[in-house]
């Protein structure tokens, strides 16, 4: 592992329209943090949960949240540093081959 990775979910409080039956986007963010710790102990990474309605601070997160406010993406949108690893129905396999790309290994 080369660096530390980092994570964002973008997603917001109210549920998308076709998400009915499925985790919130936070509720996603703290499954997928878990997952994660469990898959890759005692190897670093950050996660954060960007709220698309909210302003943010740093503008690639902005464009982002803007891109996933019109519809370019579904929400929960995953990415593991600029790729996008899942939109709507995240799946950890997707997830874990983009972390081990990374050079993540799992214990």
């Amino acid at each position: 592992m080369s660096k530390q990775v980092e994570l964002s979910v973008y997603g917001a409080e109210v549920l998308c329209a076709s998400c009915v039956n499925m985790p919130s986007a936070k509720e996603t963010y703290e499954w997928l943090e878990a997952a994660l710790k469990r898959k890759y102990p005692d190897q670093p990474f950050t996660i954060s949960y960007v709220d698309i309605q909210e302003p943010q601070n740093d503008q690639k997160k902005e464009d982002i949240a803007e891109q996933v406010r019109n519809e370019k993406y579904f929400y929960p949108l995953v990415l593991v540093e600029d790729t996008v690893v899942g939109e709507g129905d995240i799946r950890l396999k997707n997830v874990f081959s983009e972390m081990e790309k990374h050079g993540y290994a799992a214990k």
